[in-house]
């Protein structure tokens, strides 16, 4: 993963507990490195101990922490100088959604190591749909939940959004209802 992502992790952290307990976190997952260069690629390995390690300090189960994160997530790439590339995606949140793999493939041609997960939208219709989500990464799928409502929040259409069971014909890939 891209170092913002890491820097995310760590403002997040930092805004709601603290310098000290971002320390705390970094050590703990035995992270050396004091910053993440943004555009730099980081090894997924360093993300994953760093949510671990965060979890157990702060005793947020990882779901809740990584969905958490994802609504935080949408806020902050707007802030970081991100938002008019956000605009790409649309201007409003199902077609936000509906463009989401136009979107990181716009953002792959600035950060050649993306490796970004693939969206589906589905049975589309005035106040609901069905999202589809598969990424080679295991366990982000509670981040989906928080980006979904990050997006809620910034197209100021508060929205619900409820994961289906796994399909056994897709295996892998999470659904979600999103309702607003």
């Amino acid at each position: 993963m891209y170092g913002m992502i890491n820097n995310a992790i760590e403002q997040l952290i930092t805004e709601k507990f603290g310098r000290q307990t971002w320390e705390a976190v970094r050590q703990k997952a035995n992270v050396e490195q004091p910053t993440f260069v943004s555009m730099q690629p980081y090894h997924d390995s360093v993300t994953y101990a760093l949510v671990g390690a965060a979890s157990e300090l702060l005793q947020i189960p990882v779901p809740d922490l990584l969905e958490k994160f994802g609504e935080y997530w949408i806020l902050f790439t707007a802030n970081e100088g991100y938002g008019d590339l956000m605009k790409l995606g649309g201007d409003n949140l199902p077609e936000f959604l509906k463009n989401l793999n136009m979107l990181h493939f716009r953002i792959a041609n600035v950060m050649p190591q993306l490796v970004p997960p693939v969206f589906d939208v589905q049975d589309s219709t005035n106040n609901s749909l069905t999202l589809l989500y598969k990424s080679k990464r295991e366990g982000l799928s509670p981040m989906v939940i928080g980006l979904i409502k990050g997006l809620g929040i910034k197209f100021q259409t508060p929205c619900t959004v409820t994961p289906l069971p796994e399909d056994e014909k897709l295996p892998g890939v999470f659904k979600y209802t999103i309702k607003w």
